[in-house]
């Protein structure tokens, strides 16, 4: 028993580095009374995995510094402890990775690497610009794990804005048209807890947060049209 226990151990510790889940985050170290919003009985649900049987997709949205990252995280490293296969990235890391395998010829290669683990972890959505580009590799990416593999995906931007984020309308329709269909949206809304010692410095305005609610489904299915066929 101590030779398995040490196997383990030793599993997930690299099963945690290669998923990019470092540091960890648990549940439990998850301060749910900061974040009144957040339905403490529906994370544990989701900390069953069974979103990750099902090939679904979980949405954690909220203004900056609400736990989405850490929440992700955490299912991540449950999952890891599950035996299951997950690997971590923010949307620019991911789209820089993409360009550079298109650039190389290797963009296949590199769409069945993200596509293979049980779930994919894509944090920080609209917190940078993206590439030229980079909308129509994305879309290719989460087409090729559409009803396959399981996400979680953390933004602090609408679903109504994400045709601003991604530069393109029309492939942010063809996105969420797969992103939200076998879906779980987590909204949360209140302050950042990194900043919950600082509330006096922040500006009156930047501390309401409107609430982040998704659209209608959107009703365009199919690949998007290569750049610039948007705009002819």
């Amino acid at each position: 028993s101590e030779e398995y226990a040490t196997r383990e151990t030793r599993r997930i510790d690299v099963a945690l580095k290669t998923a990019k889940l470092m540091p960890i985050k648990t549940l439990e170290g998850f301060d749910f009374s900061f974040q009144p919003s957040l339905d403490r009985e529906r994370i544990a649900a989701l900390a069953q995995l069974d979103f990750i049987r099902r090939a679904e997709v979980v949405h954690f949205l909220g203004p900056p510094g609400t736990g989405k990252s850490h929440l992700a995280t955490a299912l991540g490293v449950a999952a890891v402890k599950a035996g299951k296969q997950v690997y971590r990235a923010t949307l620019a890391e991911l789209i820089e990775a993409l360009v550079k395998a298109e650039r190389e010829g290797r963009l296949a290669d590199k769409i069945r690497f993200y596509a293979r683990p049980s779930l994919l972890i894509v944090d920080e959505i609209g917190y940078l610009p993206i590439t030229q580009g980079g909308a129509n590799l994305f879309f290719q990416l989460v087409n090729a794990r559409y009803e396959k593999g399981a996400m979680i995906l953390t933004s602090n931007r609408g679903f109504a804005e994400w045709g601003d984020v991604f530069g393109d309308p029309v492939v942010a329709t063809a996105l969420l048209d797969r992103l939200l269909h076998h879906a779980v949206v987590v909204q949360i809304e209140g302050a950042s807890y990194r900043l919950r010692g600082h509330t006096d410095l922040i500006p009156e305005h930047t501390r309401t947060n409107a609430p982040i609610t998704p659209p209608p489904p959107p009703k365009r299915r199919g690949r998007p049209p290569k750049n610039g066929a948007a705009s002819r």
